[in-house]
């Protein structure tokens, strides 16, 4: 598979690059953005072709598919132009600024053909794999309990590249869009899409536009009851998921690293299942992996639209004081 990868911020050049030059069957050939960067990012992993405009990239590149790794309002624009150019995508979370933003890229891959996928690489990850197949052998018993929670400090300047992130114009909004998002994809990916949502948005410790602070209720399918925390506002950290049903317990804390906690009663075990030294590694190698076979990588599109749906009901939740049913259920 070769790559075209777009975009030179942070999540390029500290991990997608590599992965894409380096992941199983693929090479990367191909980078676009400000001429400075994407020569340096071509320069370090050998890609022969640098271009600052996306058009010209996608007349010209030799790639395969394509990685879009910009800023939230460009994935679907950009993503649309390489499908319409017959490649295939794979974008970076969240695919849309709102669920209709990322219906239109699931939309236009079908039309189209190709393979898409959103980079939810989470679902990679061994940890998410263990916990999946607890629940379908009904080892926890009856799910009845979801916990998820992240919380950090952001509080970029105007004058940080980071500050997009910030601007909900650009980013869709604060910590549900960034980490949240993150946290539901796997979420609709173990029990589905909720049923209904209730939350609370506030920015309380930053003077910007988008939510530093996030408090969700949740039913999920079957009843499940399931709770959400995300914020930008506290220079302590935090990072987990818990899930609880009748039989037993699994904790990640933190939930990117260290042991896995499994309780059966009143037994505690503890599992090391590592991550990848690049989470986006396996990532890349099972979507090269899927355009190989024709199957579905481990994050479609469609999947990603559901993540989505699922912020813009929360958005809508927290300005109307009401119940939502995200759409699509």
């Amino acid at each position: 598979m070769n790559w075209l990868c777009v975009g030179t911020g942070d999540i390029v050049t500290k991990r997608a690059a590599d992965a894409l030059a380096t992941a199983d069957e693929s090479q990367l050939v191909s980078i676009c953005g400000g001429r400075g960067r994407a020569q340096i990012i071509a320069n370090e992993h050998n890609a022969p072709q640098v271009f600052s405009d996306l058009d010209e990239a996608l007349a010209k590149t030799t790639a395969d598919a394509v990685y879009i790794g910009t800023p939230v309002d460009r994935h679907c624009s950009e993503a649309t132009a390489s499908i319409r150019a017959g490649k295939h995508v794979l974008v970076e979370k969240p695919l849309g600024l709102s669920g209709d933003d990322a219906q239109a890229i699931a939309d236009q891959a079908m039309q189209a053909g190709v393979t898409a996928g959103c980079a939810y690489y989470r679902r990679t990850f061994p940890r998410y794999e263990h916990l999946r197949k607890l629940i379908i052998d009904g080892v926890l018993g009856r799910i009845v309990f979801v916990r998820t929670a992240y919380w950090g400090w952001f509080s970029p300047r105007p004058d940080d590249p980071k500050w997009w992130r910030v601007q909900k114009a650009r980013s869709g909004g604060g910590p549900l869009m960034d980490m949240g998002s993150h946290m539901f994809d796997l979420l609709i990916g173990l029990f589905g899409l909720p049923t209904s949502v209730f939350a609370q948005c506030e920015t309380l410790a930053n003077d910007y536009e988008v939510e530093d602070s996030a408090t969700i209720a949740m039913t999920m399918a079957d009843g499940i009851q399931a709770s959400a925390q995300f914020g930008w506002n506290s220079k302590t950290w935090r990072h987990e998921l818990e899930v609880v049903g009748t039989e037993g317990k699994v904790l990640w804390l933190p939930a990117d690293m260290g042991n896995v906690v499994v309780t059966i009663g009143r037994d505690v075990q503890e599992v090391d299942l590592p991550n990848s030294d690049n989470v986006h590694q396996p990532l890349v190698t099972d979507f090269t992996a899927a355009v190989a076979e024709g199957r579905s990588p481990v994050c479609p599109v469609h999947e990603a639209v559901k993540t989505n749906r699922l912020i813009d009901a929360i958005y809508l939740s927290a300005q109307s004081g009401r119940t939502q049913v995200p759409k699509g259920i």
